[in-house]
């Protein structure tokens, strides 16, 4: 008998879900994001549930088997448990597991095998996984501790540098007019009203602008974007004494940022490379079929 599964990979600035009978992808939807927050989980399972159900809806049916949930946010068991429970009560799956978002990315990287994956979206973070199977992480630490080279932080070192040069602090920019067009902010005082209201999302969401300037030859955008590079770099690098691999260890991107096209993925890459130790993966991954393989081990 065929069983339905559901497989959601949950981020900062959007949610994707996809629907599968046995290994037959009927159906994807995709919403707004739902990364989990401390004490915030029944938000983010409102919109993973609606998503799910628009999925479950377009392959005309009404309830999945099995759901795995990936969500960026839930590696700690408070937010991953507060999360299973909200999205449980819905009912839209007969079993139910909620992961981490890094973890759909391994399975859909690597299977089981060994291998790093550096993902940056609004946040940022890198999880390997060595040859015994057991996982290592480093940063995802969110916006106040961390998330280097996120979406995040370069949006919030394009802000910055926007003020410095306003003040003469440092040089000339580009910038300043994308980041007006993008905000809907008619000069800098409204910028700085909007900047001081605004979201990590919100924010992040400044970041594909400063990588086009960047990409445009702006001198200032091209040093946000070349320390973005190098952040992301790093965290497969010093994952390497975490895997105690004794050959080349792959390395797979993924998250808004690092996607198939996307300038700062060639730039990681390019670092990559520069690592004997370090096999970077050229072709982009599909959390979501991470998800409905995790979904199929389930049962």
């Amino acid at each position: 008998m065929s069983r339905i599964y559901l497989g959601a990979d949950v981020g900062g600035s959007k949610t994707a879900v996809g629907v599968a009978r046995d290994d037959e992808i009927l159906a994807r939807a995709e919403g707004l994001g739902a990364a989990v927050r401390p004490g915030r989980a029944l938000a983010s399972a409102a919109t993973i549930i609606d998503v799910a159900r628009q999925a479950l809806a377009e392959a005309h049916c009404s309830r999945a088997d099995v759901f795995v949930v990936g969500a960026a946010g839930a590696g700690r068991s408070a937010e991953r448990d507060e999360l299973y429970a909200a999205i449980r009560a819905e009912g839209v799956a007969e079993k139910l597991r909620v992961t981490t978002d890094i973890e759909l990315a391994l399975a859909a990287a690597f299977g089981d095998a060994e291998g790093i994956v550096v993902s940056a979206g609004t946040g940022s973070i890198a999880v390997g996984r060595d040859a015994g199977g057991a996982t290592h992480r480093l940063g995802g630490y969110g916006w106040q501790m961390g998330d280097e080279g996120s979406g995040y932080a370069v949006g919030r070192a394009a802000l910055g540098a926007v003020g410095r040069a306003a003040d003469g602090r440092s040089p000339r920019t580009a910038l300043l007019e994308p980041l007006l067009a993008a905000t809907r902010c008619s000069d800098l005082d409204e910028l700085i009203r909007w900047a001081a209201g605004a979201s990590p999302a919100e924010v992040a969401g400044l970041a594909p602008t400063v990588l086009g300037i960047a990409a445009g030859g702006d001198t200032v955008a091209q040093g946000i974007a070349d320390y973005a590079a190098r952040e992301l770099s790093q965290l497969a690098v010093c994952l390497l004494p975490h895997l105690d691999a004794t050959e080349s260890v792959r390395v797979a991107l993924t998250g808004g940022l690092l996607g198939a096209d996307r300038p700062l993925r060639r730039a990681v890459i390019a670092k990559l490379r520069d690592d004997p130790a370090l096999t970077p993966i050229e072709s982009p991954i599909d959390a979501v079929h991470g998800a409905l393989a995790l979904a199929r081990k389930v049962g």
